[in-house]
């Protein structure tokens, strides 16, 4: 039993779930907690690390409404995506949950209510911006305007990306509507306002007790503090959770009062899903537990100031122990931004790499007291020269010579058989070890994996001046001291590096023989002698060289699978002739009626259809090509068909029978209207499959395509959900994983030509 056993609680700022994350929210708020919550785990320490996806902001009513769907969906939607990317990273999450639920909702309404009890809420009239063209109050990110302190454009009405100044809508200079550009008026509406000046001089003394806090986050709070005024928490939405009182049943709670307190609410509903209700005490209401917040720059008065103030109010719960928050990470110079897609997003990354050399990168160029900038030539400077040729070259060496001429751990020198640079290898273990637990335990990261590294360099060094090949000829036993000591820093590096490299040191872990998880194992294994005797497996190279062409496709956010459906204008038509192409074997010139017109098309289905089975089909048209001559005759369009790249091709058709001119979209939206293409390429990223549905759970459908893939699709506005399931249906695949149901506007959803049947996964081309 350890006796010395702490208590920690780590809260991780609310990432919002408007868009996909980032590379600058895991190395500014998921890198750094995961590294630390790894750590005391591996110590024996008691940890409880949560956090979730902010749904209740205007960043998602914004969104929503551009894409003319509910928040709910929007929401749903990208916490899917963040929680995968999460996952596949290996943020180590207790519990990763979301603001929607109904417990976020219970402990928000009770703190509120709570503090306006005792005074710390009231109410107050106050002015706020108003849009007399859309008829409506417009939250701080329905304003856009010029930043007041720096001058830059763009800025929002809370918050300048370019300065990072925390703003108010009536600060902006030519503030304009971001929904219809219009210049809005003030106007007086009444709103709950928490009285944060009660709290200046309570949090003016616990800050003062922070003298072990970064210089970068004790500055941002005492600017602060110095103009710390009654802040509203409440907006004229219609999306968050409800203000408790009856009379304002048109306002709602406003994100940032609402979000902090999910910190809290993610640690009931922790002790909820684990069967023991009252867990969450021992991270609130025991005094030895030390609570930390790790956030961004942007994010430190809400956890310095705001949330603390929320707690003092409460009463008895633990205010935060260390909020060691980062700097940004930039892009060619800017901050990383969803709303400006200045972005590298995470999913697209790890289609191309592995996480373990994203997560050294931003581990040893952490952004802790200073801004740092991303590049890919960097991040693969750091990947060939450090990873591959140091740390991943050193692991190789000595594995690999090993496993190939003693296919065990060969016997260790005794006490008066070491030399005098097997000491020093010993004392560079000890050394890494103190200096490893010194930095991580003070939120050091970058200076612990530094000093891992340091091990790595001498662990090279170690064989080269060993040189274990000479010693195999001459002297085999010293020969399997030295490789006995090699493996006891392999097995030092995969123990002090595992919060760093998870998924690398893993393998490590197995290629010396071990069967466990290295998560499950003690900090101090670090120190201990590996076993001789000890079966090794077969190793293989932990990293790879990059070159820039490996992933220069991962630098942007390709566009999603929406944003490529909306340029094209899919229409039902059926088939009114068919006849063969006078100047080409395989074609047919195939007259399609769409609606109020017909078109003349040019398809390549004479291998698969006679011409009688066209005939009076049903079928889907892209109706926004520009004509073309193929095989000197006009097509005026393309006649889409499912294609499974064997033998198999039938015509995608509508499930029931709908009118011709329908337009094809998403299910349970409106389709677009593009301007002309006069090209195919960009129809070759879309990516439009047959699957079968298979099951629904809450409001996710999941979708067979084939090939043992299976997708999962939102399904919160399909009615009748469960007449789908068994059926086989037309799907817009958007991330591996996850996609949209497609349908004609008036809900028929899609399918194949019931007479040439396709196996799933099969491809509108």
């Amino acid at each position: 039993m350890n006796e010395n056993r702490e208590t920690i609680y780590i809260g991780v700022a609310w990432p919002y779930a408007n868009d996909m994350l980032h590379l600058g929210h895991f190395a500014g708020s998921l890198l750094p907690p995961d590294i630390f919550a790894r750590y005391h785990r591996m110590k024996g320490n008691k940890v409880l690390m949560t956090s979730g996806s902010d749904c209740h902001g205007t960043p998602i009513t914004v969104t929503a409404e551009k894409e003319k769907v509910s928040p709910r969906e929007v929401a749903e939607r990208y916490h899917r995506l963040n929680s995968e990317a999460i996952e596949k990273f290996g943020i180590s999450f207790d519990l990763f949950t979301t603001t929607m639920t109904d417990n976020h909702k219970k402990v928000v309404q009770d703190i509120f209510l709570k503090l306006y009890e005792k005074g710390y809420i009231y109410k107050k009239k106050m002015t706020a911006p108003y849009c007399t063209k859309c008829a409506k109050f417009l939250p701080d990110r329905y304003i856009e305007g010029i930043c007041p302190y720096c001058k830059s454009q763009g800025a929002r009405g809370d918050q300048c990306d370019n300065c990072g100044k925390t703003l108010d809508p009536e600060e902006l200079i030519e503030p304009v509507c971001k929904l219809c550009g219009s210049k809005p008026e003030m106007r007086e509406t009444e709103h709950f306002f928490l009285k944060l000046s009660a709290f200046s001089e309570r949090l003016k003394s616990w800050i003062a007790t922070k003298d072990f806090w970064r210089p970068n986050v004790k500055t941002f709070t005492y600017n602060w503090l110095e103009v710390l005024k009654d802040r509203p928490i409440t907006r004229d939405i219609s999306w968050g959770i409800e203000i408790p009182i009856k009379g304002y049943e048109n306002k709602r709670i406003y994100v940032w009062f609402e979000a902090v307190i999910g910190y809290l609410s993610s640690s009931k509903e922790w002790a909820q899903r684990l069967g023991n209700p009252d867990a969450w005490k021992e991270f609130w209401l025991n005094e030895e537990c030390k609570p930390y917040y790790f956030l961004g720059k942007d994010n430190i008065p809400f956890h310095t100031i705001i949330w603390p103030a929320i707690l003092m109010g409460y009463g008895d719960l633990n205010l935060p122990y260390d909020v060691p928050a980062n700097e940004y990470l930039l892009l060619r110079g800017e901050k990383f931004s969803k709303s400006r897609r200045h972005a590298i997003y995470m999913l697209n990354y790890l289609k191309k790499l592995p996480p373990d050399p994203l997560r050294y990168y931003l581990s040893i160029n952490m952004p802790d007291t200073r801004d740092l900038d991303f590049t890919w030539e960097e991040f693969i400077k750091k990947n060939n020269d450090e990873l591959v040729n140091t740390y991943g070259n050193f692991i190789n060496r000595a594995l690999t010579f090993t496993f190939k001429n003693f296919e065990k751990v060969p016997e260790g020198p005794n006490e008066n058989e070491y030399e005098e640079i097997d000491k020093e290898a010993i004392e560079k273990i000890k050394n890494a070890y103190e200096e490893t637990t010194k930095y991580i335990s003070s939120t050091d990261f970058k200076r612990g994996i530094k000093s891992i590294m340091d091990l790595a360099i001498f662990g090279n060094v170690y064989i080269d001046r060993t040189r274990p090949w000479e010693l195999l000829r001459k002297d085999k036993k010293r020969c399997g001291h030295v490789l006995h000591i090699s493996l006891r820093i392999t097995k030092a590096l995969a123990v002090l590096s595992h919060p760093y490299l998870p998924f690398s040191t893993q393998k490590i872990w197995e290629f010396l023989g071990y069967k466990d998880n290295l998560s499950n194992r003690k900090w101090e294994d670090a120190l201990e002698d590996i076993d001789a005797g000890q079966t090794l497996t077969k190793p293989s190279p932990l990293f790879k060289k990059l070159e820039l062409s490996d992933i220069i496709e991962a630098e942007e956010k390709k566009e999603n699978a929406l944003e490529q459906l909306s340029k094209f204008d899919i229409v039902k038509g059926k088939v009114k002739s068919v006849a063969p192409h006078p100047k080409a074997d395989k074609l047919y010139l195939v007259k399609v009626s769409i609606g109020e017109e017909e078109r003349q098309l040019v398809a390549g289905l004479k291998n698969y259809y006679a011409p009688s089975e066209l005939e009076n089909k049903d079928c889907f048209v892209v109706a926004n090509l520009e004509p073309a001559k193929l095989r000197g005759l006009e097509s005026q369009g393309m006649l889409l068909a499912l294609d499974d790249g064997k033998e198999h091709v039938s015509l995608l058709t509508p499930l029931t029978s709908v009118a011709d001119g329908s337009r094809l979209a998403v299910f349970g939206r409106k389709a677009s209207r593009p301007k002309p293409l006069n090209s195919l390429t960009e129809f070759q990223k879309l990516d439009i499959r047959i699957g079968t549905a298979k099951d629904k759970k809450e409001n996710i459908l999941f979708v067979d395509i084939g090939n043992e893939k299976e997708i999962k699709i939102a399904a919160e506005n399909l009615q009748n959900v469960d007449n789908v399931i068994g059926k086989r249906i037309a799907v817009l695949i958007d991330t591996e994983n996850s996609g949209f149901l497609l349908s004609t506007e008036d809900g028929t959803l899609i399918t194949f030509d019931s007479q040439k049947p396709v196996p799933d996964g099969a491809r509108a081309r």
